[in-house]
């Protein structure tokens, strides 16, 4: 399966290069960055700390994706809607790991699925995608007397709040609700806010250090409460499924994929 990888000289895209380069079956053709980055033209395998493969780090995004059958995406908003358009043109499958999505930007890659076959996921961990399903669950059998808040933290670098997880668990809550996240979300608390609403679904973001993901969905009821929560210690689980979903995306029909499909829960 020959895959690409935009961003491949981040944190995220030099981890995708060592989990593609050692992952049977999958052939990585190249990866690009910005035509300014410092380390353009640097071996991808030194980059990232496997040993240079002979494949150099690149700039020229359409010919990435006119060699690829997939393209893994973990870059940032504008850019993912730009591949989201040149996948659709130059007929790559497309793997998104961007989140904080504008509704225009996730309005191309919505479109670039009418066209080929594109996987998006706000994390790829088997065990986020997992505790997604319990979140739902758990909203459903617990009533509004339980009210649902979710706590998530990030390295300092991240710059999108709340996580793309965070929302993702939300909406789970939410659909075990019945409700619309984006009626019942409390995303901010400052000042005085008064009481809490009954039904709300409440966010708090916390920064710092190299903290590569916590998430934990609380279900706060009167003399009890239900925590579920996943901490990730290493991207390698967000690469590992990045490629086994990339792996899976390639062989699928157009349409607008998730890592259920992938792991078969849907």
């Amino acid at each position: 399966m020959k895959i690409g990888i935009v961003g491949a000289a981040g944190r995220m895209g030099r981890m995708l290069v060592e989990v593609c380069l050692e992952t049977e079956g999958a052939d990585l053709i190249g990866g690009v960055d910005r035509a300014d980055h410092p380390e353009l033209g640097a071996d991808l395998g030194a980059l990232a700390g496997r040993g240079e493969i002979g494949a150099p780090l690149g700039a020229d995004s359409e010919a990435l994706f006119a060699a690829a059958d997939v393209v893994i995406d973990f870059t940032f908003p504008e850019a993912t809607a730009r591949h989201g358009a040149m996948a659709a043109a130059l007929g790559a499958a497309l793997v998104v790991g961007t989140t904080g999505l504008d509704p225009d930007q996730q309005r191309a890659i919505d479109d670039a699925a009418r066209r080929v076959a594109v996987l998006q996921a706000a994390n790829y961990s088997l065990g986020v995608n997992l505790l997604q399903g319990l979140v739902a669950q758990t909203a459903a059998v617990l009533g509004p007397e339980f009210d649902i808040e979710i706590v998530e933290m990030h390295h300092r670098h991240k710059v999108d709040a709340p996580s793309g997880t965070a929302l993702a668990l939300g909406r789970s809550a939410a659909k075990g609700r019945g409700v619309d996240l984006d009626r019942v979300a409390d995303k901010v608390r400052d000042g005085i806010v008064g009481p809490r609403q009954s039904g709300h679904i409440g966010f708090a973001t916390l920064r710092g250090g190299d903290v590569v993901g916590d998430h934990s969905v609380i279900f706060a009821g009167d003399g009890e409460r239900i925590e579920l929560t996943h901490k990730a210690s290493a991207r390698t689980v967000f690469a590992r499924g990045a490629v086994q979903g990339a792996m899976w995306c390639a062989a699928q029909r157009p349409g607008l994929y998730s890592m259920a499909h992938v792991l078969g829960f849907k």
